[in-house]
């Protein structure tokens, strides 16, 4: 397969847990699809309506960390916000000294990351992140036999061992915004040990020059 591999870093990222709000905020090891999308709406400047697409992504980072953080709570009356707010504060995890990497053969997706229309983040608005690199299109050799599935989310119909978790495919651009595709995925951080799976994949190699194997989403929006 020909793709384009895009490099995006940031010194911190947090991705939350779906429907948690209150109490200790910890973050997923990768991000969701949902959350790859949104950052390559970000970079385009406006909605995309993907109609089919295809992609895959490998995320890693150094360490976690914890962190203070002072939030205000709206309170709302017959559905709407009022002016009345509180503040708190609540522990936050955190991802620090990230690396995503895009794997795409569109070469609009591949333009739009190469310029960015709004600032990209990983994760909340101050998990400001940059493109450092983005490679001219190469060939990915098919993989049948994959031991190197690490820092990526896998569809858990295929029973890969990893943490489970029903994560959204994308938003819609309507108020309010709606899920679209949630399903279970096995979330599989980028340090744990090989996998043995016949899964398909495609091999690349790491900046360090280990070998990944790089599941690629097959996302049909109706």
């Amino acid at each position: 397969m020909e793709v384009y591999k895009i490099d995006i870093e940031s010194w911190t990222a947090s991705f939350r847990y779906p429907n948690l709000i209150s109490g200790v905020q910890p973050t997923l090891e990768v991000p969701p699809l949902s959350t790859v999308l949104g950052l390559i709406n970000a970079a385009a400047g406006q909605y995309l309506k993907h109609k089919a697409l295809k992609i895959g992504y490998y995320f890693e980072y150094q360490s976690e960390g914890e962190d203070l953080e002072t939030i205000y709570q709206i309170s709302s009356k017959d559905g709407k916000p009022t002016n009345n707010a509180k503040s708190n504060i609540i522990y936050r995890r955190f991802l620090f000294n990230n690396l995503l990497r895009i794997y795409t053969p569109d070469e609009a997706i591949k333009n739009y990351l190469a310029q960015p229309h709004y600032q990209l983040l990983l994760g909340r608005m101050n998990d400001l992140a940059s493109v450092v690199n983005i490679s001219d299109k190469a060939s990915l050799q098919q993989n049948e036999h994959s031991s190197n599935i690490r820092g990526q989310i896998i569809p858990f119909k295929h029973h890969l061992p990893g943490q489970i978790q029903a994560l959204p495919k994308y938003f819609t651009d309507e108020f309010p915004r709606k899920n679209l595709g949630t399903e279970p995925y096995s979330i599989i951080g980028c340090k744990p040990n090989k996998i043995e799976t016949e899964l398909t994949t495609y091999r690349d190699t790491l900046r360090n020059g280990k070998p990944i194997d790089i599941y690629f989403h097959e996302l049909i929006f109706e």
